[in-house]
Formats: structure tokens, C-alpha cells, sequence
């Protein structure tokens, strides 16, 4: 199935989740017309602005370059070797070490990166991060990663509002068309695991995908091994917070550790994903520095 394919399903799965919740909610009729408005509306403005929003989330800014030169350097080469437009380049303030991108297409692209990771990586590796990111753009996987987000922050917050309003709400067993209160109840319970819903949907083929095309791009599968390795152990101890539903967009689950992160991750394993590239390299012309990956 090609990611436009993959894109649609998952708005499909998403929108009517976004319906059902609607349909439980308000009942009747008019429940399943507010859903449907609703999830025009959540999948025409993500659409066009889920970029801006999942920037927004990790409160990125972007930077010239003047103010980095070297990030920039890094990102231009990479795009010229991809074929690829410049994308903006973002710079979120946390010292957690991640990256992400995002955008609708590459014309609309833009690649994100923490203070933490330009302080803890090294340049090969950074830039095996940076061509991971830029393969996401050239698969279009930012555009399934960043609407998903986008309808599922929808879905979170539409339950929320429900659990308040539903301590003040009176319920009437005979109001066949007012709130369901089984409906109430089991919005509340999806809230919390709405995020994850996205993150099962979004398969973990695109981070091997991904991982695949920076080693490619770079010529040096090793250099985003040891990076991935790196981000992992840095990513137990400073989490880069934001909405869980964002988490796909992330080139590490910045909640590694967590009992429920490990059990529905949105990303493979990172030693999964390190063995891939010690694979793939035994297929490619190596020119990188030995260094080993190992605990």
C-alpha cells in the first residue's frame, strides 16, 4: 500500500472514531451530523496546517543561517544529494536529545531538532539523524504523521471537554436524544489512550524505512546506529514533553521506559532498529569511522 493509500485509511479510521465519539456523546442524529462536520473540518484544517501545529507543540522556532551555520551546511548537502527542496529548519528549547519533521510535502517541509541533540551528537551522526528526517519528507510519511497527530489531539481534547461537562450535565433515561451516558463514559476512557491509537495505526515500517534511506543518503548506516544508541539512553533520562499524540513524528519515543510506551510504542525497538542498519551495511560501500555499537 503506498503511503497515500496508508494516508487515507488511517484520516478514514480517525474520522470516524472522531464520529462515533460525536454519535455516543450528543445521540441521535444530530450527534453523527456534528461528527461528520466536525471531522471535515479537523482533516481540511490539519491538512493545511498540521506543520504548523506539531511545531507549535514542541515550541520550535526557527533559525537563519547566520544563526547556524553548520546546521544548515549539514541540511543543504543532504537536500542536494536527495534532490530535495530546503526545507525550514526549526530549533526546539529542551535539552532533550530528538528530531522530527514535518510538512505536506517536501515544498512544505521542515526539520526540527532539540538544543539536547546538537549538544550530544557528533557531526556523522547528527547528520545520520538529519537524513532520517529528510527520508520521512521524501516518503511523505510527515504528512500521515503530522494529520494523524493533529485529529487525535482532536479526539483528546473532544473528550476532555466531555469529562467536564459531564459532572454537570443532568442525564435522563427517557432523552433518547441527549448524551449517552455509556457513550459519555467510554470517551472519557479513550481519551487517554487516543494518542496510542495513532501510534499502533502509523506503522513501524516507516522507521526502518527511514533509517534505511538515511544510511543510504550518508553512506554510513553505523554513524545513525551509534545515534539511535545514544538518543535511547538520553531518552530515559530527559523526555521531550509535548502531546502524545505527536510522538510518531519523533525519531526516538521520547517516553522510552515507560510501561505503556513499551507497550504500544509508536516506533521499533532501538536495538531492532540498530541491528537493521548493522545489516544494511554489510551491503554498502562503508565509509564511516569503526567505531563499534554495543552496550
Amino acid at each position: 500500500m503506498t503511503n497515500q493509500l496508508r494516508t487515507v485509511a488511517l484520516l478514514a479510521l480517525l474520522s470516524a472514531l472522531l464520529i462515533t465519539i460525536s454519535y455516543w456523546v450528543i445521540g441521535g442524529t444530530s450527534g453523527v451530523i456534528i461528527g461528520i462536520i466536525l471531522a471535515a473540518v479537523t482533516n481540511l484544517f490539519s491538512w493545511y496546517q498540521s506543520d504548523k501545529i506539531a511545531l507549535a507543540a514542541y515550541r520550535a522556532r526557527p533559525v537563519s543561517p547566520q544563526e547556524a551555520p553548520g546546521l544548515y551546511q549539514m541540511v543543504q548537502r543532504l537536500c542536494a544529494r536527495a534532490n530535495l527542496p530546503m526545507p525550514g529548519i526549526y530549533i526546539v528549547p529542551s535539552q532533550a536529545a530528538n528530531a522530527f519533521a514535518t510538512g505536506r510535502d517536501p515544498e512544505h517541509a521542515a526539520v526540527a531538532v532539540t538544543e539536547g541533540i546538537l549538544n550530544i551528537l557528533p557531526e556523522d551522526e547528527l547528520e545520520g539523524v538529519i537524513a532520517h528526517e529528510l527520508t520521512h519528507v521524501i516518503n511523505r510519511d510527515t504528512l500521515t504523521q503530522a494529520v494523524a497527530a493533529t485529529i487525535a489531539g482532536a479526539i483528546s481534547f473532544l473528550a476532555q471537554i466531555v469529562s467536564y461537562s459531564a459532572w454537570y450535565t443532568p442525564y435522563s433515561r427517557d432523552d433518547r436524544n441527549g448524551p449517552n451516558p455509556i457513550g459519555v463514559l467510554l470517551t472519557v476512557i479513550l481519551a487517554p489512550i487516543s494518542a496510542t491509537i495513532i501510534q499502533l495505526a502509523i506503522s513501524r515500517t516507516r522507521e526502518f524505512a527511514a533509517d534505511a534511506g538515511s544510511a543510504r543518503l550518508t553512506n554510513n548506516p553505523r554513524a545513525l546506529a551509534r545515534a539511535l544508541q545514544r538518543l535511547d539512553a538520553t531518552a530515559r533520562q530527559v523526555p521531550l514533553d509535548a502531546n502524545p499524540a505527536f510522538e510518531p513524528l519523533l525519531i526516538m519515543n521520547s517516553l522510552s521506559g515507560q510501561f505503556l510506551s513499551n507497550l504500544f510504542s509508536s516506533h521499533p525497538s532501538t536495538e531492532a532498529r540498530i541491528q537493521a542498519l548493522l545489516k544494511l551495511e554489510q551491503q554498502l560501500p562503508y565509509q564511516g569511522s569503526e567505531f563499534p555499537v554495543g552496550r
